[in-house]
This record gives structure tokens, sequence and C-alpha cells, in this order.
């Protein structure tokens, strides 16, 4: 979702300094999260406090992490200890965790980890933490290795509290976490939020804003836009008025924040909307329906003098970040099936003795660039679930074996998959492949269909542990689709793969 700049307007209250002021404004597309930052309004003292508790505890776990290491390496008699070299002394291993945690300190306030309040779900903050942890030992390393420290911390030591390090921060995190969750659920609300539109997108994000509670925000209702009629889905409680009632909605229900969610309304109505939000210290959001579906930055270019916009270059576009990506597909795949393998023997076991067929099933989907291949699945279904032609799976669907059902629900009948990606066709994280039989479909009724595949398509995807998958919106999936070839990184990647194991949503 695109979400428009809050908009400042200044001047006078004349027209012609109002459409002056309206041009100069810098009106930019950024992500949702400005919303998030902008309904948080200042840092309070209550944020400050939180975020020096988080200081300290991330010390604490820092600190006692390697310490742990140290103590499990040469305390613990479960390792050799050179007779040459001995045990460091005890100061010096204090001098050196304390070197190592004032540095991973620095590295956490870099990233961002102590902004307050929280945004989003723990289990979100994952890859980002653990990429923290990750860097702060390479850069600890290469400290160390730069200023030849004499005694450095052993390398079997430093391999240890990778581990306990992680642990330790994890769960401190995950525990200071929820105290804050719940002390927000039992605060005041103090983000008031009126809708302007009414479309699903509106919708949406009223959903998303009142689940996540670290907003501490709630929508008041929603005002009607000039031409259009109430959708059954809202309420009668929530629809508070129409356009030309705006100013008396705002102070009748004390609104701090107003979206507006259809740019349709007329311009004239459209300034003089800001400059009420002005002059009323209403924060003004706006989702611009002409870029409904895009979620990359805009970027402009001069060729010879004249400035051309367009979409803003992918993140796999660079081939740097495809060879990143390829070489974690490769590790995680390989160890995926390694350690999957009893796994895969005993479910290949039950597919074979449930029902008559084959263990494994062949589908044509169409991958990179609209190539089609073979994607090797566990059977799931009766052997000619599809005599009649493709279907969509659906809830209680009678082309399902009792044994299917379970793999489908625990995502096990897409462990083979994982050799699709080892051969090239597939990646880990992606959008899902289609059948060919669909994509010609699609690629005629779904505006930005295709872009979906120019690259490798995935075994989960950022729509699937939305919820998306099956008999589901293929309009919406594609939003999804396209946000996360748009903001790829290593670690949305790692986040989509931990939402995927706690993700059970439409697994039919």
């Amino acid at each position: 979702m695109i979400m428009m700049k809050s908009l400042g307007v200044g001047g006078a209250a004349g027209d012609g300094c109002r459409e002056l002021a309206f041009h100069e404004s810098a009106l930019s597309f950024i992500p949702s999260g400005v919303l998030q930052s902008r309904m948080h309004g200042r840092e309070t003292s209550t944020h400050l406090i939180s975020s020096l508790i988080a200081l300290l505890f991330d010390t604490l776990a820092v600190f006692g992490g390697l310490w742990m290491a140290l103590w499990l390496r040469f305390y613990t008699g479960w390792f050799a200890i050179d007779p040459a070299k001995g045990i460091p002394s005890k100061l010096d291993l204090l001098w050196l965790t304390t070197l190592a945690t004032l540095l991973f300190l620095v590295v956490f306030r870099t990233l961002n980890l102590y902004r307050r309040p929280h945004d989003g779900r723990f289990e979100d903050k994952i890859p980002r933490i653990l990429r923290a942890i990750l860097l702060s030992f390479v850069l600890y390393f290469a400290m160390e290795n730069a200023l030849r420290l004499d005694p450095g911390f052993s390398r079997k030591a430093l391999l240890i509290s990778v581990g306990t390090v992680s642990f330790w921060v994890l769960l401190q995190r995950y525990l200071i976490y929820r105290i804050e969750l719940h002390s927000v659920r039992h605060s005041p609300i103090e983000n008031r939020v009126l809708m302007l539109g009414t479309d699903a997108t509106a919708r949406r994000l009223h959903h998303a804003i009142e689940s996540d509670k670290f907003l501490q925000a709630r929508v008041q209702g929603y005002a009607l836009p000039p031409g259009e009629s109430w959708p059954e889905e809202i309420p009668e409680e929530q629809r508070l008025g129409t356009l030309e009632e705006v100013e008396q909605i705002l102070s009748d229900r004390d609104i701090n924040h107003l979206v507006l969610s259809d740019i349709g309304i007329p311009r004239d109505s459209l300034l003089n909307l800001v400059l009420l939000c002005e002059q009323r210290y209403v924060d003004f959001h706006l989702l611009p329906d002409l870029f409904r579906i895009l979620t990359s930055s805009i970027e402009v270019r001069h060729l010879d003098g004249i400035p051309v916009m367009g979409i803003g270059q992918w993140p796999l576009d660079r081939v740097g970040n495809r060879i990143l990506k390829r070489l974690f597909d490769i590790a995680f795949s390989s160890a995926a099936l390694f350690f999957t393998l009893p796994i895969l023997i005993l479910a290949a076991i039950a597919v074979k003795l449930s029902s008559p067929g084959p263990i494994f099933y062949r589908q044509r989907r169409c991958g990179e660039k609209s190539e089609c291949f073979d994607m090797i699945k566990l059977r799931t279904m009766v052997a000619d679930a599809e005599q009649s032609g493709p279907g969509w799976t659906t809830p209680d669907d009678p082309r399902r074996t009792k044994v299917g059902s379970f793999l489908r629900r625990w995502n096990i009948d897409e462990l083979p998959q994982f050799w699709n990606v080892l051969l090239g066709h597939m990646s880990v994280v992606g959008p899902r492949p289609e059948r060919p039989h669909y994509v010609e479909q699609f690629k005629e009724e779904i505006e930005r269909y295709m872009r979906r595949h120019l690259h490798k398509p995935g075994i989960t995807g950022w729509a699937q542990v939305h919820g998306l998958r099956g008999d589901t919106s293929i309009t919406e999936r594609i939003t999804y689709d396209l946000f996360y070839l748009e903001n790829w990184s290593l670690g949305l990647d790692l986040k989509i793969i931990i939402k995927t194991l706690l993700s059970r949503e439409n697994a039919y």
C-alpha cells in the first residue's frame, strides 16, 4: 500500500496563497510505515524510558551470552585446552567481553533496534535482530584483527557465542515486547482516525490500523465522498457523514488523523481539506488511487534536461542481489532437504499406503519470464483428481486424501520443491508459480499480472503468509507479490520463511 506523505500547508488564507502553497508542497510517495510514525507522534518520556530499558537488557543479554560462551569453552572441560596458550586470565576475558558488548550496542543503535514505540509483531522483528547480531560478530572479528588484540577472543568461543547471544537477546526482547504490548493494550486511545472514502482499500487499512495495538489508534468512522453511496460492509454506526460535514465530524469526534482514500474529490475541496487539517492540527494522509497497486519508489531521470518519471529499479534487477539470493537458495534448500529427509520418507510411505497412484505429483507451472517447468509435490489427491481439467483447491475438497489433508495443513507436500530450487527453476521465496492455463487467463484480465513473472517463483511468498492461497483473490495476490519483488531483501526472505512455519490460513 502506498501512502502520500503527510501534508503541511502554510501561508495566508486567500485563494491565491493557498494554491501557491499547495503547488510548492512536497508530495512524495513513501511506504505505509509513515502512517505509523505520524500516528506515534512525538517521542515521549515513556518512549525514552522504554528505549533505555531495552538498551540495559540488551547489554545484559549480550554480555551474558558472550560470557556463557567463554565459560563453555574454557571451564566446562568439553573442549581441549592448548597447553601452550592455556586459559586467558579472567581480566583479559572481561576486557574482550566488554569491548564486544559495546560494539554490539552501537550496531543495534545504528540499525534502529531501540526505536519506540514498536510497530508490527515480534516475529516480524526476528530477521532484523538476527541480522544485527551477525553483523556485530563480523565487525568485532574485523576490529579484533585490525587492532591485533592479544589475547583475542577464542574462535571456538566466538562461534559458540553466536548461539548463546542470539538466544538471550531474542528471549529478553520477546519478554520486553510482551510487557510493552500488555501496557499499550491497557492504555487509553491516543489517535482517533477518520476515513474519507469507503472503498475496499480504506476498509482494509481500517483493520490494519486497529490490529496494530502499538499505534494506540481507533477508526472513529467514515465520511462519504461526493457521488458515492454507502457500501453494505460499513455498519450504520460508522457512517458519520459526507465530505461537506467533515469539519463538524472533526470537532465532534476529536479527530487527529484523517485518511483520504478517494482522490476523485474536486480539487478545490482537496485544497480546503488540507488547510482544514492544518488549522485543526489534524495529520492528513492520502491513499492515491492512481498508484494503488504500486509499492516501489518513483524514480525521476533526466534526458537532455527533460525529467522523465518512472518506476524505480527493483532490488532483484541488480546482479549482485540475484547472486546473493541464489547462494541463499542453494544453501537453504540443501539444508532443508538434508534435515527433512526422514519426514519426506515417512510422508512418501504414507502417501503410497493411503491411496493408489504415484508418490510424487508433477505439475506444469510457469516460472521466470513464463518459462515452463515441472513442479514436484507429494501427491495429496486421488490419482485422477484432474480428469475434468485444472481447478482450485477448496475447503473440504473431496479430491484430497486423508493423508493429503494432513500434508497440506503442515506444508509437508511442498518439501520436494526444494529440489526445484536446486535445479534453478524456483527460489525459496517468491511469487507462487501459476499453471499455464491460468496464466493465459489472468494476463488478459488482471492489470500488471505478468510483472510477477519477471523473477523466479517461490515455494512460499508474501501473499501466501497472508492467507492468499487456493481459491482466493488473484488481484490481491498480485498486490502482495509485487510488494515483495519491489521491496526484496534477504531479511524479508527470512521473515517470510519464519511466517510460513507459523501460517496455516487457507492451507487446504
